[in-house]
């Protein structure tokens, strides 16, 4: 089966990379909990103020899982 799953995070400046690694983090061990067959996707959007400052993170993932009735 087919599923999507969406992260985000906000960004601070000068901690980028900090909040990176974390969501990351966030990811991997979604990734690991479940049973998880391929990752077929993943998409990082930035969302912007109005000014057009980055102020967080979007990442989505598309992944499929076993299907436990034909395992």
């Amino acid at each position: 089966m087919v599923k999507v799953k969406t992260f985000t995070i906000p960004l601070k400046v000068f901690h980028a990379h900090e909040e990176l690694d974390a969501l990351d983090s966030q990811v991997n061990d979604f990734l690991e909990g479940k049973e998880v067959k391929k990752v077929i996707s993943v998409s990082d959007a930035v969302t912007t103020d109005d000014k057009g400052a980055a102020i967080g993170l979007v990442r989505v993932v598309t992944y499929t899982t076993r299907d436990k009735e034909k395992d």
